[in-house]
């Protein structure tokens, strides 16, 4: 019977201790302000159903090119124009489409192929130069 009054004697408080101290610290760092905030999420982007959607800059802002079908041929190579690079994307096509690092989409850069039907790419991994939409 010893043991067990042993075990009963431990103080309890000591496992809950940490976690009364973890919340304490917690509370005093968002009242000062110092607590780190979370992100944003990046604006919702305006792209259209059956196409592929791109921007200058990181996030859906600024300059944008869009692609269908009816302006893209599957199978082509379809260089950005002279001077765009984009940096954030959207394939709301119903077609997979490879981005290239190179406007001639060689596959000596970097390429990478997204699915279709809503793939949404806040920051692109490289500068896109080139895409190609696949059949």
């Amino acid at each position: 019977m010893l043991p067990s009054l042993a075990r009963r004697s431990r103080p309890a408080v000591s496992s809950r201790l940490p976690g009364v101290l973890l919340l304490a610290v917690a509370g005093l760092l968002a009242g000062s302000g110092l607590a780190q905030a979370t992100p944003a999420d990046p604006p919702a982007p305006s792209c259209g159903a059956g196409e592929f959607c791109l921007w200058d800059t990181e996030t859906y802002s600024g300059s944008a090119q869009s692609y269908d079908l009816r302006t893209a041929n599957p199978g082509d190579c379809i260089p950005l124009p002279e001077g765009f690079q984009a940096h954030s994307f959207v394939n709301r096509m119903t077609r997979d489409v490879t981005i290239y690092q190179g406007a001639d989409c060689s596959t000596e850069g970097d390429f990478i192929t997204y699915p279709g039907g809503g793939t949404y790419v806040p920051q692109a991994p490289f500068a896109v130069r080139a895409l190609k939409v696949w059949e």
